[in-house]
C-alpha cells in the first residue's frame, strides 16, 4: 500500500475534508500535520452534516486510526468540544481511535486575545483563534505543549513565565488580562481529559507505516496559504504545502508516495489579499450562492472568481502533484461560458503564465481568459466520468492540460457518494 498527503491547490476551502473523508475507506491511518482550530473540514455523508476543526476527517470511519501531529497547534478546549459532539453521535467510542502527539502546541487563552487585539489593529484577516500567536510562542522556544498540560507544577511555572510577557502585549492591544489561578486550573481540566489520546504520534504513526497500513495525511488551508509559498502576508502562520506532512507528523519523506492537490472548479479566498480572478458582479455572486461560499469556522462570505490555471500550476510545482481532484464542478451547470485564467498581464504591460514570485504584483495583475462553453445538465446523480456532458468533460481535461497533472476525481455535488473517482490513489505509487 501507498502513504498519500492531500493539500489544498488554492486559498484553502477547496473541499479536501471530503475528499479525505473519502478517500479513508481506502486508507488505515489519517494524519492532520498542521493547522489548527482555524481550519473546518465540512462532510455530508448520508445527508448528515459535520464540521471538523481538528479531529481528522477519518473519524468517520469505523475503525480507522487518526493522528494529530506534532505540527499542528491544538486548541484544547476545542478539542474535547469536536470529541464530545463525535461522541454523542457513535461516533470516536474508542480513545485509541485518536492519537494527540504530546509535542504539539496548545492554544490557551492568551494566544486568543493576543491574535485578536492584532486583527483590530491591522486586519489580515485571520480567524481570531491563536493560531499564529501559538506558532510565534513555538519557534521562540516559550510554548506549552500538550505533554505540559499533564505536569501540574511544571505547567504552573512555564504559565507564569509566560503571562508576565503576554499580558504586556494584551494590555497594549486595549484587551483583558489574563489570570494565572484560573488558566491553570483550566488547562490542568482539559489536560486530564485529553490524556487518554496523548501519545508519542511520531512513534505509534511510524508503527503502522512498517506494519504497511496505508496513511492518508491531511493538510489543511491552501498552498496559496503558506507561511513560506503563499500569498503573504495574508497567509496562515505554518506551511501548508506537502513537504510539511513528514515534519508535522514526525515520519520521514521517503514515507510518502504520493501528493494529490484539491482544487475548485473555480477559485474562492477567505479574508484580505490578493485573488487576480476575483468576480465583483453577479457571476461572482452566483457563484458565492450555489456554492455556499460561506467559510465552515468564521461563516464568512467568500470572495469567489474564475479558475486560476497559474495558481494551480504554482501549486503543482511546489507541492509535487501527482494527481488533482476537483471539486464543485456542479456548481458551474447552468452558465453559458466558462472563464480560465491561463496568463497575467502586469501593471508594467509584461504577460506572465506562470504564477509570480513577488505576490505585490498580483494587486494590479490582470487576467488573461480562455473561454470554454458550459452545460445546462444536472451533476448532481452521476457516477461515471463518461456520463458527465461532454462540456463539462472538456472542461476538466482542460484543466488537466493547462495544470499537466491528471485529475483523478471529480466532485458533483456536497455529498460524499456524490464523487466521481477515475482513479484509487492508494494503488498507484
Amino acid at each position: 500500500m501507498s502513504n498519500v498527503v492531500i493539500v489544498g491547490a488554492q486559498w484553502g476551502d477547496e473541499g479536501k475534508g471530503k475528499i479525505v473523508d473519502l478517500f479513508t475507506s481506502w486508507a488505515d491511518v489519517v494524519v492532520r500535520f498542521q493547522g489548527g482550530a482555524n481550519a473546518g473540514h465540512t462532510l455530508v455523508v448520508g445527508g448528515v452534516k459535520t464540521v471538523l476543526h481538528l479531529v481528522p476527517s477519518g473519524v468517520l470511519h469505523t475503525g480507522k486510526k487518526c493522528f494529530i501531529g506534532n505540527g499542528v497547534v491544538v486548541d484544547p478546549e476545542a478539542l474535547m468540544e469536536e470529541i464530545e459532539t463525535l461522541k454523542s453521535r457513535g461516533l470516536l467510542s474508542d480513545p485509541h481511535q485518536l492519537v494527540v502527539s504530546e509535542n504539539a502546541h496548545v492554544i490557551l487563552p492568551y494566544h486568543k486575545r493576543i491574535d485578536a487585539g492584532r486583527e483590530k489593529q491591522k486586519a489580515i484577516g485571520t480567524t481570531g483563534r491563536g493560531i499564529g500567536p501559538c506558532y510565534e510562542d513555538k519557534v521562540a522556544r516559550r510554548g506549552i505543549r500538550v505533554r505540559d498540560l499533564l505536569k501540574p507544577e511544571s505547567l504552573r511555572e512555564r504559565l507564569s513565565a509566560r503571562l508576565s510577557e503576554a499580558n504586556a502585549q494584551i494590555k497594549a492591544l486595549g484587551g483583558e488580562k489574563v489570570e494565572l489561578e484560573p488558566l491553570l486550573v483550566q488547562a490542568l481540566k482539559l489536560g486530564k481529559r485529553m490524556e487518554p489520546y496523548v501519545g508519542d504520534a511520531s512513534e505509534k504513526l511510524a508503527h503502522e507505516i512498517e506494519r504497511g497500513r496505508a496513511v492518508l495525511f491531511e493538510g489543511a488551508q491552501g498552498t496559496l496559504l503558506d507561511i513560506d509559498h503563499g500569498t503573504y502576508p495574508y497567509v496562515t502562520s505554518s506551511n501548508t504545502v506537502a513537504g510539511n506532512a513528514a515534519v508535522g507528523a514526525g515520519i520521514g519523506p521517503t514515507a510518502i508516495n504520493s501528493v494529490i492537490g484539491i482544487t475548485k472548479a473555480y477559485t474562492t479566498r477567505v479574508g484580505n489579499g490578493p485573488l487576480p480572478t476575483e468576480l465583483n458582479d453577479a457571476t461572482g455572486e452566483r457563484l458565492r450562492s450555489v456554492g455556499a461560499e460561506f467559510g465552515a469556522t468564521t461563516g464568512r462570505p467568500r470572495r469567489c472568481g474564475w479558475l486560476d490555471a497559474l495558481v494551480l500550476r504554482y501549486a503543482a510545482r511546489v507541492n509535487g502533484l501527482s494527481g488533482l481532484a476537483l471539486t464543485k464542478l456542479d456548481v458551474l451547470t447552468g452558465l453559458d461560458d466558462i472563464s480560465v485564467a491561463v496568463a497575467y498581464k502586469l501593471k508594467s504591460g509584461k504577460t506572465v503564465s506562470e504564477f509570480p514570485s513577488d505576490p505585490d504584483l498580483l494587486t494590479d495583475a490582470e487576467p488573461i481568459y480562455e473561454q470554454l462553453p458550459g452545460w445546462k445538465e444536472p451533476l448532481g446523480d452521476l457516477r461515471e466520468y463518461a456520463e458527465l456532458p461532454d462540456n463539462a468533460r472538456r472542461y476538466v481535461e482542460r484543466v488537466e492540460q493547462l495544470v499537466g497533472v491528471e485529475t483523478i476525481a471529480v466532485s458533483v455535488g456536497a455529498d460524499r457518494a456524490q464523487t466521481i473517482v477515475r482513479k484509487n490513489p492508494f494503488r498507484h505509487v
